[in-house]
Order: C-alpha cells, then sequence, then structure tokens
C-alpha cells in the first residue's frame, strides 16, 4: 500500500496545521480514501485553537486529527507572524465541494450527518444534482444523543462510507468524531458546521466581497448577532499571537 505523503505544519500555540494548499490537500485525502483507514480532518480556526487552549480535553481532540486544515483567516494569519507561512487558506467548505468533484470520479461513497432532518434531505438532494456521480449512501439528523451513538455508528459502518460529513456544531462534532474515529472506520471524517444550511438553501454563504476581505466570520456575526460571544475568542487569539512574536518558540 502507498505510504501516503508526510504533512508539513505550523505550530500554532502547539497545535500543528497543515501548510498544504487546497490541490495538495485533496490529493492526501484521495490517498486517505485509498488508505481505507480513518483520519479525522479538523477545519482550525482562532475559536478552535482558544477552545483547546482553555480545555485539556479538547485540545486532545485536535492533537488527534491526522489533518488540520487552515480554514479561518487568524490562523493563516498567524501562521505568517510564526515565519512558517500556510501555502493558502483551505476552507471547509471549499474543501468538501472540492472532494465531491473528486468522488465523482472515483465513485465514492458519502454520509451526511447532522443538522435538522429537513436540511439534511435537502442537502442530500442538492448534492445529488451538483454532482451526479455521487453516491448518498445515507444521511441522519444530528438530533441524538449518547444512548443512540451506537445505533447512529452501526448505520454509518454497515453503509462503507468513503466520507462522513458531520454537521453538529464545533463544541460537539470534533470530539464525537474523535471520540468513534475508530468505530466508524470511515477513511475521511470531517466536521462542516453550518455548510449543510448553506448547500441546502437555508441560509446564505458571506457575499464574494467578505469572502475576498477574509471577513466571512463578521457577515456571520452581522446575520447572527448572538454569535457575538463565541465570537470574542478572536481578539483575544489576536493578542496571544502578538504577544507570542517577540518570542516565536512560543507560538509551538
Amino acid at each position: 500500500m502507498k505510504q501516503q505523503q508526510t504533512v508539513p505544519t505550523v505550530p500554532i500555540f502547539g497545535i500543528p496545521v497543515s501548510r498544504l494548499n487546497m490541490q495538495q490537500t485533496v490529493a492526501w485525502l484521495t490517498e486517505a480514501v485509498d488508505s481505507g483507514r480513518p483520519h479525522q480532518i479538523i477545519t482550525a480556526n482562532p475559536i478552535m485553537v482558544m477552545k483547546a487552549l482553555e480545555e485539556p480535553a479538547y485540545m486532545k481532540v485536535m492533537l488527534g486529527g491526522e489533518l488540520l486544515v487552515p480554514d479561518g483567516t487568524g490562523v493563516v494569519w498567524a501562521a505568517n507572524v510564526a515565519g512558517m507561512p500556510v501555502a493558502e487558506r483551505v476552507p471547509g467548505f471549499d474543501l468538501m465541494h472540492e472532494l465531491f468533484k473528486v468522488g465523482e470520479t472515483r465513485g465514492w461513497k458519502v454520509y451526511l450527518l447532522g443538522s435538522a432532518s429537513e436540511v439534511i434531505q435537502a442537502t442530500a438532494a442538492r448534492i445529488k444534482e451538483l454532482y451526479p456521480g455521487i453516491v448518498i449512501c445515507g444521511i441522519r439528523d444530528g438530533f441524538f444523543g449518547p444512548d443512540q451513538d451506537d445505533e447512529v455508528i452501526g448505520a454509518i459502518r454497515e453503509a462503507k462510507a468513503d466520507l462522513l460529513f458531520v454537521a453538529r456544531g464545533a463544541d460537539t462534532q470534533e470530539p464525537w468524531i474523535a471520540r468513534h474515529k475508530e468505530r466508524l472506520g470511515v477513511p475521511v471524517m470531517m466536521g462542516v458546521g453550518g455548510s449543510f444550511d448553506v448547500i441546502s438553501g437555508k441560509t446564505k454563504r458571506a457575499p464574494a466581497v467578505f469572502q475576498k476581505l477574509r471577513l466571512e466570520w463578521f457577515y456571520r456575526l452581522l446575520k447572527e448577532p448572538s454569535r457575538y460571544k463565541r465570537m470574542l475568542a478572536l481578539p483575544k487569539f489576536a493578542v496571544k499571537v502578538l504577544r507570542a512574536r517577540e518570542n516565536v518558540t512560543k507560538m509551538g
């Protein structure tokens, strides 16, 4: 079996973030699918980094991921400050679509887990419309508790998925995948937050101008002011990075 390439990383406060660009990331994940071994992909952003620094259990989840892509603009900036810039930002939403494109040509099977029932159904329908060659091998809403984990894991295993996308919110989805990674056995598993809401049409992605200015987070805040408490981690992260700049080794 072909050995997967080693991923070059930059340590952001001890968290190894990939320096691969989008094309290289997709190639690495294609090899991951071919390997058949379970891989957890984490879309790293400043809020997740700060949570990891404050909660040892979450740090363990982050360190346990097989690939942490630079999803957040703040993480890209921090890598630059550390003197080890990443090739480019790799947004989880875009990465998911790139994997769908490859999956079409390879007949990959995709399992969608999370969000509300009507959203997950609309998401599956939209994906089939956009990528007819993709096989949606199963869907399940995200409203289940620990007492139903065995049932959910069993259904995913039975579906023999190549890709598993989980939309249950950052506080829940990454720890859930990490806890059950080996039992799930899916080659590529990734938390995708509110991506199903966007694909299904329930919500809109930030306009192109916000994306270009790397202000998608600000657009989300404007649309959902209730997110402000969560967003408070952003200035804390920025201050921590600037303080660490005096001694770059602190970033690691």
